[in-house]
């Protein structure tokens, strides 16, 4: 699995952070959760949490897992 990118993310003067993928908005973060991801951001790799925030983990074997007999239904 290769390593999420094409994520961004931008602060609002409401101090709510808009998280955007390829640049379509994802998710909007409010009050405390605001605050965390911002200070975290600042620790470590922004792509990553913000994979990990907006619930976009791609693994690439959706559509072969869709495909298989014991998920036809």
């Amino acid at each position: 699995m290769g390593r999420p990118s094409d994520f961004e993310w931008a602060r609002r003067g409401d101090g709510s952070v808009v998280i955007t993928h390829r640049g379509r908005a994802a998710t909007v973060l409010r009050g405390a959760r605001a605050r965390e991801f911002v200070e975290a951001v600042g620790e470590g790799d922004g792509q990553e949490l913000m994979a990990r925030v907006t619930g976009n983990y791609r693994r690439g074997n959706e559509r072969t897992a869709r495909q298989h007999p014991r998920n036809q239904r």
